[in-house]
């Protein structure tokens, strides 16, 4: 393969791959220097010209002339005055020889690991430029098509043709895909494994629901509202608390938009994930009542030492608090940053005639009590009050518990 080909062949291959010019004549040089080094120990002393376009290499080495019995005449870039006169019979001492070096010198096993040097540097450089490319992407939004569903992860693919993965974890549970697909997700982040880079994907990120609402609302995108933070269990419910710097703006009513019809878009891409839009404040009271919505609360007790808050509420308004699952509950203390113990706030009389639920623990095992606690159900009365069936839904106790329970309860009052 003479140089023309080779470079050609190159140039081509670096022009399908969008490589630029001074890259791909750079790369050229590296892999032409290092045949050099390969061949004379050394490069410093040799000229590479390159003609990507033209096909064109010329190498030359550059070599002064010393005295036959000079000490130096075996180092690379000195040349005895006899063998330079055989390249031009009128050189003279301390002058300096050009010699042309042709590609057919180093060999043909040499230019074949030239050639395939070439390519594995321009795969190299594709990897690091896509690990690039993507690394500038992290946090945004991108639509790719699915082209392969396995077990513990989605492969896509971007319209470069580009593999990308979306991993189990990543998924809203309700996601089902299929071949040809077309998916929205956040870039969550990119990483170099063996050289390769590997792009993940997420639709579970805050950040994905945070530019669903820039795409939607056009005065988040703007900077008028203020995302203050997103807490998510994805897929069931999630708790934006927005702020807007201008008075004239409501934040939450301009999320939502005229009869839903903004947050209904957003809704729809997390598989009707229920969205609680709520006006961020400074005083904390506030912030948490507004947190555990749609329950109303009664008042509430600020321990800062340990960052916990206790919640007073009226009965029918703790099932509210706590949510389906206790989703409610949960992302109300992840958005304000505290621990929320939800209590049943009692009539006068109630407290008089109720007994705690730690008056039984010489009857009812400890973890059953705060398995009940965690519910909002501290008082006897407060547990005989809902149904099994309930008690069922919103804790981990079996039926036979459950049914001991009532059983110590009801004698308790009984008595």
């Amino acid at each position: 393969m003479d140089a023309k080909v080779l470079i050609e062949s190159f140039a081509e291959f670096a022009r399908s791959k969008n490589v630029d010019r001074p890259t791909m004549i750079r790369i050229l040089e590296d892999v032409f220097r290092a045949m050099i080094r390969k061949k004379y120990e050394t490069d410093e002393n040799f000229d590479v010209t390159i003609n990507a376009d033209k096909g064109d290499l010329e190498i030359w080495r550059i070599r002064e002339i010393v005295d036959d019995n000079s000490e130096d005449i075996w180092d690379n870039d000195k040349i005895s005055l006899t063998e330079a006169r055989k390249l031009e019979p009128d050189f003279e001492i301390g002058e300096e020889t050009y010699e042309k070096v042709e590609l057919e010198d180093f060999g043909r096993r040499a230019v074949q690991m030239a050639r395939q040097t070439l390519i594995q540097r321009i795969k190299d450089l594709e990897k690091d430029l896509l690990f690039q490319q993507y690394e500038e992407l992290v946090g945004e939004i991108i639509t790719a098509e699915v082209y392969q569903v396995l077990g513990r992860e989605a492969l896509l693919m971007d319209s470069e043709g580009n593999e990308l993965v979306l991993p189990k974890g990543e998924q809203i549970p309700k996601d089902r895909y299929r071949k040809g697909d077309a998916v929205k997700a956040i870039v969550h982040k990119v990483e170099m494994i063996n050289g390769n880079p590997k792009i993940i994907l997420s639709r579970t990120s805050p950040i994905f629901l945070e530019r669903l609402f820039e795409n939607e609302v056009p005065e988040v995108y703007d900077g008028l509202i203020t995302i203050k933070k997103i807490v998510r269990e994805p897929g069931e419910r999630a708790k934006v608390a927005v702020e807007s710097y201008d008075d004239r703006i409501d934040p939450v009513g301009a999320c939502v938009g005229m009869k839903g019809s903004r947050i209904h878009a957003v809704v729809r891409e997390l598989q009707n994930e229920n969205i609680d839009v709520i006006n961020y404040t400074d005083n904390l009271e506030l912030y948490v009542s507004r947190a555990l919505s749609p329950a109303k609360v009664s008042s509430i007790q600020v321990n800062e030492e340990g960052k916990r808050l206790s919640v007073f509420l009226k009965p029918d308004q703790v099932s509210l608090a706590i949510g389906k699952g206790g989703f409610n509950i949960r992302l109300a203390s992840r958005l304000v940053g505290y621990e929320i113990d939800v209590f049943r706030e009692l009539s006068e009389y109630e407290e008089e005639e109720d007994v705690d639920l730690t008056e039984f623990t010489d009857e009812i095992e400890d973890w059953v009590i705060e398995e009940l606690k965690k519910t909002g159900l501290d008082t006897a009365k407060s547990v005989l009050a809902v149904t099994k069936e309930e008690l069922l839904r919103r804790t981990e106790l079996e039926e036979e518990t459950i049914d001991e329970v009532f059983r110590i309860l009801k004698q308790e009052f009984e008595q």
